[in-house]
């Protein structure tokens, strides 16, 4: 794309729709903590903490270059939250779901991001070995919650919550969900490693 007279429109879109969404999900979160009774909760949604870190990733990205390894992570939390909340969540209070707000970050955000990544795939390609680092943060979220939860008698998500159906349920969610974070996981370095070696 170096050669191609259209190399600057394209680069101020893709920082335009970058800062536009990047402040679009700030703005969600804003709303929706000063509508909470508490804070800490509200930063202990998955959906939230990777809306944020999504946000981070287009806000910066707007103006520099990312780190693909950033770039991949931010892509596979933000698309695995969509899909578990249609799957799982959808139907259900969970207690923060101001209309305009679940909109931005559960449906407009994963697309947004997932696209981000297959429009300007790293350049070059992608080890998609290197996709496997983005589960740690997966990882280090199902205890934090489940220590977390039982301290203080609350659970972001109901297949974290031991108490209706107990751990062996929560387990059960627990492996299913990993199951399909190691799939995504590769599924995205794959296609960015393929589509980043194709444009290269």
């Amino acid at each position: 794309m170096s050669g191609s007279p259209y190399v600057w429109p394209v680069r101020q879109l893709v920082a335009g729709y970058r800062l536009l969404f990047g402040l679009l999900t700030l703005g969600a979160v804003g709303y929706l903590a000063t509508r909470v009774p508490s804070l800490p909760n509200l930063l202990s949604y998955f959906t939230v903490l990777s809306n944020l870190f999504g946000a981070g990733v287009l806000l910066v990205g707007a103006f520099r270059p990312v780190p693909d390894l950033v770039r991949g992570a931010a892509t596979l939390y933000l698309g695995m939250t969509g899909i578990v909340f249609a799957l799982l969540l959808s139907g259900l209070d969970l207690g923060l779901l101001e209309p305009w707000a679940n909109t931005v970050l559960h449906y407009v955000m994963p697309v947004v991001l997932v696209a981000d990544w297959l429009l300007v795939p790293p350049r070059g390609g992608f080890p998609v070995a290197r996709s496997l680092w983005w589960l740690v943060f997966p990882a280090v979220y199902l205890p934090y919650t489940l220590v977390r939860g039982a301290l203080v008698g609350w659970y972001p998500y109901p297949f974290v919550d031991p108490r209706p159906r107990g751990y062996p349920h929560v387990v059960t969610m627990s492996v299913g969900i990993a199951v399909a974070f190691g799939v995504a996981a590769l599924a995205v370095g794959w296609a960015g490693d393929a589509l980043g070696r194709r444009k290269s």
